[in-house]
C-alpha cells in the first residue's frame, strides 16, 4: 500500500486543520461576504437600480473567498523558506500538511471557481482565472527578484494588483450580466475598496518596534509615516465614498461615520509611542465600512 493510499483518507481533515488555522472561516468567510455585498450593491444602485442579492451574488461570494483560500494556500508555499526560520509552528513546515495537499487543494479550487462562473458568463469564468493566474506568477517572480520578497513596500505593490483583479471580477461579471454598465462610477468604488483593504494591510504591519523578519512598513517608512499611510488609506476610502454618494443626501454618507475607528487607532497609536498599532480598529473600519454599503444600497433607492 502506498503512502498516497494511506494518506488520501485523512486529506479532508488534514485540509480542514489547515483552514482552521491559518484561513478562520470567521473572518475569510466574513470578510468575502460583506465586501461582495458591498461592492456589488453599491455598484447596481449607482445606476439608479433597486439591489437585492441573488443567486448570482452567491456565485460571487463563494468564488472570493475560495480565491482568498487559493490565495492563503500559495503564500504558505511561497513564504515555505522565510516560516523555517522566523514561524517554526506553521502547518507547512511542521507537516501537518504538504505542498502537494495544497496544489491539489488550489486545483480543485481552480475546477470549482471555474465551473460555478460559467453559470454566469464566460466572461466571469475568464475574469476569475485572471486572479488566480496572477496570484501564480508571484512564485516564481519573487524567486527571480528576491527583492519583492525582502523590500515589504515593492512587495505590496507587485502583489497589491491581486485584490484590484478580485474587485475587478466582481464589478466585470456584473457588467457581462448587464446589470450595470463600465463607467468611472465603477472605477472610483474599486479604489474606495481598494483603500479599505490597504488601511487594514498597513495597520497590520505598523508597529514602533521592529522584530526580525517581520516584514513591516513602518521599518521602512518609519512608525509616524506609516501611521499617516495608514490614516491616509482611510481618508481616501472615505473620500471615495463622499464622491459617489453625495449627491443622494445625507443618509447616503452614513457609511462614512467608520472613519472614527481609524481615527481612535491613530490616536491610540501616536499617544502610546510603543507596541502595534490596535488591529481591531482597522479590522472594525473594514467591517463597519463594507457592512454599512451594504446595508445602504438594500435600504436607500
Amino acid at each position: 500500500m502506498t503512502t498516497t493510499a494511506v494518506a488520501a483518507p485523512h486529506l479532508p481533515a488534514r485540509l480542514g486543520r489547515f483552514v482552521l488555522r491559518r484561513c478562520p472561516p470567521r473572518l475569510y468567510v466574513s470578510y468575502g461576504l460583506l465586501w461582495v455585498l458591498a461592492l456589488e450593491g453599491s455598484a447596481v444602485t449607482l445606476t439608479g437600480t433597486s439591489w437585492r442579492p441573488s443567486g448570482a451574488t452567491a456565485v460571487r461570494v463563494v468564488s472570493v473567498v475560495l480565491v482568498l483560500l487559493f490565495l492563503r494556500m500559495l503564500d504558505e508555499q511561497k513564504d515555505l523558506a522565510h516560516d523555517r526560520v522566523h514561524h517554526p509552528d506553521r502547518p507547512l513546515v511542521t507537516g501537518a500538511i504538504t505542498g502537494a495537499e495544497l496544489r491539489g487543494a488550489m486545483a480543485a479550487i481552480t475546477v470549482v471557481v471555474a465551473g460555478l462562473n460559467a453559470v454566469l458568463s464566460a466572461t466571469a469564468v475568464l475574469l476569475i482565472l485572471a486572479v488566480l493566474g496572477y496570484g501564480l506568477l508571484l512564485a516564481p517572480l519573487e524567486r527571480l527578484a528576491p527583492a519583492v520578497r525582502d523590500r515589504p513596500l515593492l512587495g505590496l505593490a507587485v502583489a497589491g494588483p491581486v485584490q484590484l483583479l478580485l474587485g475587478g471580477y466582481v464589478y466585470g461579471s456584473l457588467v457581462a450580466a448587464g446589470a450595470v454598465s463600465a463607467d468611472r462610477r465603477g472605477a472610483v468604488l474599486l479604489v474606495l475598496c481598494a483603500c479599505v483593504f490597504l488601511h487594514l494591510e498597513f495597520a497590520r504591519k505598523t508597529a514602533w518596534e521592529t522584530s526580525p523578519g517581520a516584514g513591516l512598513y513602518s521599518s521602512v517608512l518609519g512608525p509616524r509615516g506609516a501611521a499617516g499611510v495608514t490614516v491616509g488609506l482611510a481618508a481616501g476610502a472615505v473620500a471615495c465614498e463622499a464622491l459617489l454618494f453625495a449627491p443622494r443626501g445625507p443618509l447616503a454618507l452614513l457609511p462614512c461615520l467608520a472613519v472614527l475607528f481609524p481615527v481612535h487607532g491613530a490616536r491610540r497609536f501616536l499617544a502610546e509611542g510603543r507596541g502595534a498599532w490596535p488591529v481591531s480598529t482597522a479590522v472594525a473600519f473594514v467591517a463597519v465600512t463594507h457592512l454599512a454599503l451594504a446595508v445602504r444600497a438594500m435600504l436607500l433607492p
